[in-house]
């Protein structure tokens, strides 16, 4: 047992070391994954220290690696990201957010507003946060400076609004829990879904208040005859209906059972080069950047899925995996307590490590205990107990508290997009400061998720 422990501190003071030197994240779980096979088989060769892993390790790294490429459901991926970048490429998410801008901005409040609504719909329309957080805050950020908005609620509305897309669905976190706990993916997007519009509207009761409070920090604005003009009803209409139609088709076919996950990701990237077509944008250099933008996009998520697979293998040829698990059910708490800790555990990994890494190594892991415990209320459900749904519940819990990783420094993916297309005036300070309150407000939404399941369990339990 001394050599497992031996190891497995290798295997996780080596990941943290090449991340730390700024070596890419899947090539330090590769390469400390590597590192630590060649240290056991040379113990073992040496002084005779078996600790499980061999050269079989490497075998069966090709035969997972194999395994993952076969996978269907993971051809959803390049699908959803493809359609993402058609919508951004083309323009027609900046033209939904400028008409719908026109139409709220005479109110108090009213762009952030925009902001957050356009945050939602491009979370359910392309699910790339990169890509959300930096239109948003290209197109939005000098509109509300020129307003007298207040800098931490405007540059937080941002960073907030556009991590929606790593929650509500089609989201490309809930397609890889899926794959990794051997779930539905139809049944994490429905269980999604509530959270999802929860948390929208706790970001809309905090921008409504603070607007009420604090008239002067997000004050109406002035428009002109040519902008109410242009800010009328119908373009409203005109620019929000092609993007609802496609959100509609994808998640609809999905729900409906119409079409899979996999089937309903194409429908997508179709229709989203379709209303590229019909608004005339469908050029070859949007051809070429979207394609560039998801090979791209695709090349760093296989990489860590590779890694992770190697990182996973040699952690579970360890003991590793059995000896979180048997630490978490051995612990004599209540399943609130055991819960709350692990998602605790997450929220500050979160502060390190980015969603994937995370997903990919922590989430089966835990997956166990959570299989392990007796939850009563399950019985009510009204789900198929075959489908898992206390793995479900949890999926949504663990993607609601990575959403958090993404607004919490030093390493807040989304801080650090905002940040480059934010105007000179905008500190690191003022992207911090806004961000604390979203952060406040998905803690509290995942606190309700934790007390209510049903929130989660109640559209699943009705497709049944």
């Amino acid at each position: 047992m001394v050599i497992e422990s031996v190891l497995l501190l290798v295997l996780c003071f080596c990941f943290l070391g090449f991340l730390m030197i700024g070596v890419p994240v899947g090539f330090s779980l590769g390469g400390a994954s590597f590192i630590t096979t060649a240290l056991a088989i040379a113990f073992d060769s040496l002084f005779g220290a078996f600790s499980g892993v061999d050269f079989q390790a490497f075998s069966l790294v090709v035969n997972r690696t194999y395994g993952l490429m076969r996978n269907w459901a993971l051809v959803a991926l390049p699908m959803f990201i493809l359609m993402g970048n058609f919508l951004d490429k083309s323009g027609l998410a900046e033209k939904l957010m400028h008409s719908l801008g026109l139409v709220t901005r005479r109110f108090p409040g009213g762009l952030a507003l925009s902001v957050t609504f356009i945050g939602l719909l491009l979370a359910a329309s392309t699910g790339i946060i990169g890509a959300s957080v930096v239109l948003l805050g290209m197109v939005s950020l000098p509109v509300m400076m020129k307003a007298n908005y207040d800098k931490s609620l405007a540059i937080g509305t941002v960073c907030g609004a556009g991590t929606l897309g790593i929650l509500i669905p089609p989201s490309i976190m809930l397609i890889i829990m899926a794959d990794r706990l051997q779930l539905s993916v139809g049944d994490l997007f429905l269980g999604a879904f509530i959270p999802g519009l929860l948390l929208a509207g706790f970001y809309f009761i905090y921008i409504i208040g603070f607007a009420l409070f604090r008239p002067n920090a997000a004050p109406p604005v002035k428009i002109d005859s040519k902008e109410k003009e242009e800010g009328n009803i119908k373009a409203l209409i005109l620019a929000i209906f092609p993007t609802m139609a496609l959100i509609l088709l994808v998640l609809g076919s999905i729900f409906y059972g119409v079409a899979t996950p996999t089937e309903a990701s194409g429908l997508g990237a179709g229709g989203a080069i379709i209303l590229a077509a019909i608004n005339k944008k469908l050029t070859l250099k949007v051809i070429r950047d979207s394609l560039q933008a998801t090979l791209h996009t695709l090349g760093f998520l296989f990489a860590i899925f590779i890694g992770a697979t190697c990182f996973s293998l040699v952690l579970r040829l360890l003991g590793g995996d059995e000896l979180v698990a048997n630490l978490v059910q051995n612990w004599e708490v209540g399943y609130y307590v055991k819960i709350g800790t692990i998602l605790f555990v997450v929220f500050l990994l979160g502060f390190f490590l980015e969603w994937i890494e995370i997903t990919l190594i922590i989430l089966p892991i835990v997956g166990i205990v959570i299989l392990g415990m007796d939850f009563v209320w399950l019985e009510d459900t009204g789900m198929d107990p075959a489908s898992r749904p206390s793995l479900v519940w949890f999926c949504i819990l663990f993607a609601m508290t990575l959403q958090t990783s993404f607004l919490t420094p030093p390493v807040g993916f989304a801080l650090f997009y905002v940040k480059g297309v934010a105007p000179r005036e905008f500190t690191i300070g003022d992207i911090y400061r806004g961000a604390v309150p979203f952060i406040v407000l998905q803690v509290i939404a995942l606190a309700l998720l934790m007390v209510f399941p049903m929130l989660v369990l109640w559209l699943p339990s009705i497709s049944y």
